[in-house]
Formats: structure tokens, C-alpha cells, sequence
């Protein structure tokens, strides 16, 4: 058993204990609501039981054959995700009620209380519906935020050029053909010099953006000056050999702790920080990176998870660019990120160093956005050295 492979299963064993932990005692309270309509729980246990499980199966089965059934599973499982957020803060908030009540005594008793929970078990599903609702709609179009950046160096090719940066696109049976297609015109729309695409270009599992041809798709980017991306911690969840020659054989570079020099600047692209467990190997430091860097010329880091942003600064960074917070994707996640990240989503400068985290234009799990949006960036650097 390879280290990837072990820790994919160690990943996936640890969130299906708690996903199934959260399922089961959401699953209990609706099973108490239903009390007050005899022959329901049979229906109702069965139903939650497929839904619950719907992603898993839909992954196994794509592995062996990518199908409709497969497809249906799999979208059924994403958007239970995140129905299952919503409906345990909404179980533990109605707990809570319960809890008071037994100090304040103010809910009704007997049947008029079986029939309250019914009620607010309905009520439950109709907002958590809206709420998802809400947030698949939101996911779905895509905005487009303006940079304008001076960089205090001078650039022999251009006194300002424009980037297009997308971030976390998450390629494969959720962000399929018609998903890539709307990212790919719209970061062309840019006219961009040069494009950038800070990792996890791939969901995971590369099979399913194989067979959906979706490299085609990737192969449409055009800049004046190329497409350049790096790894993300996904590539290294799915497999990230095949992962990069799939990108690589559709016209991206991708920077695996390398530096290029490309219209008068220099970007580096670092190896995602998973490279350690799901590889066994340890990435380059960035001060090794920047050795041999002519720091007289611009200089872009990408790096996939905003973590160390000092390092960029006392390496003479003049602009770094990451994703992968997602911003928590789903309120109130955002609230852990921020707490993770020293920078969840958006731009800071730090010192004279330029940096902008994405909460990525495409989406993991649920195909939802709350709390953030999709976005690709849309950067105007002037030099002014």
C-alpha cells in the first residue's frame, strides 16, 4: 500500500466518522418527530440511509465505471453535504430549546408537543432547501474582482500588464464540461497577458476529467505570455502524477518548485504542502527557491495554501497569490478559516509585499457558495521602477 493511498483512506476514514456521527443524531431527531405520523419512520429511516451514503456509492461505482447512476449518486451526496451543516445546526439550536425547557417548562406537553415537532421538522427542511437553495445559485455565477497593483521595480517588457488568476477550480463529475467552459471565457473576457492558476485545477481523481474531456476545454486559455499553474493538495489527494501530465498535455505549465522568468518577471510556483504526506517527500524552502533570482525584477509567488505569508515577505515577494481557504465555502465555516489563516480570503499588504487569497471560482463537496462568492481575479500590475 502506497503513502498516498494510506493517507486517503486515513482522510476519508476521519470525515466519514464524523459525517456519520453528525447523520446519525440528525437522523434521530427527525426519526422523533415523525411519532406523530404512524408508518413513516420505515420510509423515512430507509430514504435518509440512501441519502446519506449516496456520495460514497456514487465514488465507488465512478471508479469503476463512470455512468448516470454514478453522476446522479454523486450530486445527490455533494448537496446533502451541505444540508447536512445546516440541518445539525438547526438540531443542536432546537436542543438547546429543549434543554431551557426543562427549566422554563414554556414548550406544550403530549400531543400538541409531538405535533410542534412534526411541524418544526418540516419548517426545517423547507428553510434548509432555500438556504441550499440560495447558495447553489450564488455558486453559480461568477465574479470577476479587479486588482490594481504597483510593484516598485521596473519591467523591461511592459509598464503594466494584466494577469487573470483562478484559483481552486476543481475539475471533474460536479465542475464538469459546461462548468470549465464558463470559467475558461470568462478569464479569457480578461484579455489577459498572462494567466495563473494557483492549484487544485483537478477535484481529485483525474479519471473523471479525462473522460469528460475537460483538458479540450483547459486547452482553450489563451494569453499573450502562457498559462502557468501549480499543484494543490487535491492533485495529491487524486494522484498527482497523472494529474500534472493530464494539465501539462493540454498546454499548462505547471511550476512544481520552479521559477520561470516570462514577460520581464519572475514567478515561482511551489509544490503544495501535501507533497510531504501523501508523497513522503518535503518541498523546496522558499529561500532555496529564490536562490539564483534576479530580485531587480518583479516577482509572483504562487503557493496553493496561504500558510508562512512572513516567508514571502522577508524573501522579497512582490506578490503572492493562493487559494484553498475556499473562505469555508458554507457560512459559518468561514469562522474556522479566519481562525486558521492569518488571511482567509481577499488582498493584504504586508510590508511591500502584495497578497491576495481566492476563495476559489470553483466549489469541493456541495456545488454552493454562502458567504463568498466565485471569483476570478482580474490583476493590473504597474511598474513603476
Amino acid at each position: 500500500m502506497t503513502r498516498r493511498t494510506k493517507q486517503t483512506i486515513l482522510f476519508f476514514l476521519v470525515f466519514y466518522v464524523i459525517f456519520g456521527s453528525v447523520n446519525f443524531y440528525i437522523s434521530l431527531r427527525g426519526f422523533e418527530a415523525l411519532e406523530y405520523v404512524s408508518g413513516s419512520r420505515l420510509v423515512y429511516g430507509i430514504l435518509f440511509f440512501i441519502i446519506s451514503n449516496s456520495y460514497l456509492v456514487g465514488r465507488v461505482v465512478e471508479r469503476r465505471y463512470m455512468s448516470f447512476f454514478s453522476d446522479t449518486f454523486i450530486w445527490i451526496g455533494s448537496f446533502w453535504f451541505a444540508f447536512v451543516l445546516y440541518f445539525f445546526l438547526s438540531v443542536v439550536a432546537l436542543d438547546l430549546v429543549r434543554l431551557f425547557d426543562l427549566f422554563g417548562h414554556f414548550l406544550p406537553q403530549g400531543e400538541a408537543y409531538l405535533k410542534l415537532k412534526l411541524c418544526t421538522m418540516i419548517a426545517d427542511v423547507v428553510v434548509v432547501g432555500f438556504i441550499c437553495l440560495i447558495g447553489y445559485f450564488n455558486a453559480k455565477k461568477i465574479r470577476v474582482k479587479r486588482l490594481d497593483l504597483e510593484i516598485n521595480k521596473p519591467n523591461s517588457v511592459a509598464k503594466e500588464l494584466t494577469l487573470a488568476v483562478a484559483s481552486d477550480l476543481h475539475l471533474g463529475t460536479i465542475v464538469g464540461k459546461w462548468r470549465a467552459k464558463q470559467i475558461v471565457d470568462r478569464l479569457n473576457s480578461i484579455i489577459p497577458d498572462l494567466i495563473l492558476l494557483p492549484g487544485d485545477i483537478v477535484d481529485g481523481d483525474v479519471d473523471p476529467v479525462i473522460k469528460l474531456n475537460l483538458g479540450e476545454v483547459l486547452r482553450q486559455l489563451k494569453s499573450r505570455f502562457g498559462v502557468f499553474a501549480i499543484t494543490g493538495n487535491h492533485e495529491y489527494i487524486g494522484g498527482v502524477e497523472p494529474s500534472v501530465n493530464y494539465i501539462t498535455e493540454h498546454g499548462i505549465r505547471v511550476l512544481r518548485d520552479e521559477k520561470v522568468e516570462v514577460a520581464g518577471m519572475t514567478i515561482m510556483g511551489r509544490e503544495d504542502r501535501s507533497i510531504s504526506g501523501f508523497a513522503g517527500k518535503e518541498r523546496k524552502s522558499l529561500e532555496i527557491l529564490v536562490e539564483g533570482v534576479n530580485k531587480k525584477l518583479p516577482l509572483i509567488l504562487l503557493d496553493h495554501q496561504p500558510f508562512k505569508l512572513d516567508e514571502a515577505v522577508s524573501e522579497g515577494v512582490d506578490l503572492q497569490l493562493s487559494g484553498h481557504t475556499h473562505n469555508g465555502q458554507l457560512w459559518p465555516l468561514n469562522f474556522i478559516t479566519k481562525k486558521v489563516y492569518e488571511l482567509s480570503w481577499g488582498y493584504k499588504l504586508k510590508g511591500t509585499t502584495h497578497v491576495y487569497v481566492s476563495c476559489g471560482v470553483g466549489t469541493w463537496g456541495p456545488p454552493m457558495k454562502l458567504g463568498n462568492v466565485s471569483e476570478i481575479l482580474e490583476i493590473h500590475l504597474k511598474f513603476t521602477g
